[in-house]
Formats: C-alpha cells, sequence, structure tokens
C-alpha cells in the first residue's frame, strides 16, 4: 500500500498570481526538449493552476491502444486500455469531464469502476473531486489529457474558472508536447542513421556491427568513470560508432589486405580520419559535431605521435582519447582479417606501458578501474551473439 499525507486545505490563486505562473511555467517549457521534462512540468502546471492535490497528463498510444502517464503525482508509471476510467471517457468523446464525488456519482459509475476507484484500491488513495480536460495536437486530433484529483480548496470541487484556466493549460499542453515528441523522435532518427553509417563503415573491413556497439558502450563507461556529465556521456556514446566512418572511402586493396600494410598503403589508410572529419564537421547537430571530433581525432596519441595533426597530450578532445582507447582494446581483443585476438593480459600490459605515451594515463586508470563493466560488454556483444540473432 503507498503512504499519503494528509493534504493541506489551499486558496484559489488570485488573478496576477496565476498569470505569473502560467509565465514561469511557460518559459521552463518552452526551453525544455525532453518529453518526460515537458510533461513533468505540464502536471505540475495544472495542479497549481487548479490547486489540485495532483494532476496527471495522459498520452495517447495508438499502436498499444492505452493511455500512458509517466507523471501522475503520487505514483510510478501508469497504462490502462484506452476506454478506461474518465480520462479514456474524455479522450473518446473529446469532451471535458467534471465530477464533484467519485464515490457518489452515478452517471459516471461504470467508468469510475475501471479507473479511479479501482485505483484508489490498489493504492490506499481516497479520490473525491475529478475534472478531465482533453487536449489536442496541431492537427486538430485528440492526443491525450490533462487529469486534475481532489480540489485543495474548502470546496472540495472543481468550478467553471477552473476548467477555463486548466483548458487553457491543455491547449499549450498539447502543442508543448508534440514539438518534445517531434524532437526526441528526430533524435532517435540521428541515433539510428549514426549507428547505422558506423556499421556501413566496419563492414567494409569485414568488421561486424558489434564492433561499433562494443566501442560505443566502452566509451560510455569510461566516460562516466572520468566524471564527465551523463549527458556528455550519453552524446559520447551516440556519437562514438561513427569513428571510422571514413573508411567508406578507403580502397578495398588496403582495408581488405590480409597482411601487414606497406608504408604508401597505411599512409592511405591513415587518411580515414580526415575522411570522416571533412564529411561530418559542416553539421550544426551537436551529435553529428561530437562524431566529426571523435573521427578525426580516435587515432591521435598522448606523446604527440598520432595522426592525422600530431596533437599532443590534452589538445587531444576528451572524446578523442576515449574512444581511442576503446577502439584499441576492441581490435586487439577481437579477430581481425590480419590477426587473432589477443589474451586479455597481454592487452592490460599494453595499456599500462603505453600509459602517458599512446594513451592519457588518466584513461588508462579509468579503463583498469572499469575492467569489469568493459569485460561485461565485451561478452554480451560478442560477435558470435551476432551471428546468433
Amino acid at each position: 500500500m503507498y503512504e499519503f499525507e494528509t493534504p493541506r486545505i489551499k486558496r484559489d490563486l488570485e488573478p496576477e498570481e496565476l498569470l505569473q505562473v502560467i509565465l514561469d511555467y511557460a518559459a521552463k517549457i518552452a526551453n525544455e526538449r525532453n518529453l518526460d521534462n515537458v510533461l513533468s512540468l505540464m502536471a505540475d502546471m495544472g495542479k497549481v493552476i487548479v490547486v489540485a492535490d495532483r494532476c496527471t497528463v495522459w498520452l495517447l498510444d495508438s499502436q498499444r491502444n492505452e493511455l500512458w502517464t509517466k507523471v501522475a503525482h503520487g505514483v510510478t508509471e501508469l497504462r490502462i486500455p484506452v476506454g478506461a476510467g474518465l480520462a479514456g471517457h474524455s479522450i473518446a468523446t473529446g469532451q471535458p469531464v467534471f465530477i464533484d464525488d467519485a464515490y457518489s456519482d452515478v452517471e459516471y459509475r461504470d467508468v469510475l469502476m475501471s479507473g479511479a476507484l479501482k485505483t484508489d484500491l490498489q493504492t490506499g488513495y481516497r479520490t473525491k473531486a475529478l475534472m478531465v480536460i482533453p487536449f489536442r495536437n496541431n492537427e486538430g486530433e485528440i492526443m491525450g489529457c490533462y487529469q486534475a484529483v481532489n480540489k485543495m480548496t474548502p470546496s472540495q470541487v472543481f468550478s467553471d474558472k477552473d476548467l477555463r484556466n486548466l483548458t487553457l493549460a491543455a491547449s499549450y499542453s498539447g502543442k508543448s508536447i508534440e514539438s518534445a515528441m517531434l524532437a526526441e523522435e528526430i533524435e532517435e532518427t540521428q541515433k539510428e542513421i549514426i549507428f547505422t553509417m558506423g556499421e556501413i563503415g566496419e563492414s567494409r573491413s569485414k568488421e561486424t556491427g558489434n564492433h561499433v556497439k562494443r566501442v560505443a558502450e566502452y566509451s560510455y563507461v569510461l566516460a562516466l568513470a572520468l566524471g564527465l556529465s551523463q549527458s556528455e556521456a550519453e552524446l559520447l556514446k551516440m556519437a562514438s560508432p561513427m569513428h571510422d566512418i571514413g573508411k567508406v572511402a578507403i580502397p578495398d586493396s588496403v582495408l581488405k589486405k590480409p597482411g601487414k600494410l606497406t608504408d604508401e598503403e597505411y599512409d592511405i589508410m591513415k587518411t580515414h580520419t580526415d575522411i570522416g572529419y571533412n564529411l561530418l564537421k559542416n553539421s550544426k547537430r551537436k551529435i553529428l559535431k561530437t562524431a566529426a571530433i571523435v573521427a578525426e581525432q580516435h587515432h591521435e596519441k598522448w606523446n604527440g605521435k598520432g595522426y592525422p595533426r600530431g596533437l599532443h597530450g590534452e589538445e587531444i578532445h576528451i572524446f578523442g582519447r576515449i574512444t581511442g582507447i576503446a577502439d584499441v582494446f576492441d581490435a586487439l581483443a577481437s579477430d581481425r582479417v590480419y590477426k587473432k585476438a589477443w589474451e586479455l593480459d597481454r592487452i592490460l600490459n599494453l595499456f599500462k606501458e603505453e600509459r602517458g605515451h599512446h594513451f592519457d594515463p588518466n584513461v588508462v586508470d579509468a579503463f583498469m578501474d572499469s575492467l569489469p563493466k568493459i569485460l561485461d560488454i565485451r561478452d554480451r556483444y560478442a560477435d558470435h551473439m551476432l551471428e546468433a540473432q
């Protein structure tokens, strides 16, 4: 059973207070692109505007024929059948619904039994007043609804003024949520394109798609171990699959040669860093700008003897230093056309020897500290796992 605090009695907002609340939340929502955060802000705004104990923003999931929310004050994510509860009824009819007392209401008895009263039974909460208002997207299609529960003023019932105020919030919500969903879809599409392009670059050299997965996961773990923020680690994880995208322009005679490359062939192979950078450098998208850095710098060395620029120490972007060691580890730990996989001890000894030479000492230390996670990723995304799929 859930435990709930006894709610405090409050008062309705004065007009100037209401305006300030709307302006404050509008500013926060306008700068937010994460859908979960937008939903949370919407629910908070609705709760304050109508002085409710809690407010839920329900969204319509047409593919699963469900209503869902990640924002329901006091509870975790909820999913209900599309026609269930007062929220489902309001979305189906396109009309707002008022209920003064859920337990004595006759008109919506069946609907309440499948929604609020059923939830009360599961959680121990006591629903009294309810107000549900559907909201629409830019095409006028219903995409979800606001549900306010339990008016916190002495009247304990929602008013026509509450309906007007929450309708205003609902109108704004539909457009804001649609924008957030579009931004999220665009980012997911970018991730898919980047990952697919990374796989294309690797497949030309007969390396598997699991190579880019492993490098991405290794890079993420190392970024966090080095103290980078969650958002920076996620960004690197998304961008690192593009580290070898420049290989798409390397001739097969060089890329797929089973033996040792000649000096001339090695010079050709090294151009994949410049090629990758030039493919990506003009993008204004954060993910692709990061990918350009990784593509160019993942073969630079801490001692300045890497390529293509001969950057030294911290002249190399931290993303390049991280992806560099992740890529080397995976290359050594995997079978390639020109060699068999190395034993783990041999790789670790090399990293210790190259600490402060090839690799940033701090990145090597982070790698050693994160070794159990690194090995778990190696095993989970082993090449034979891909073949079994």
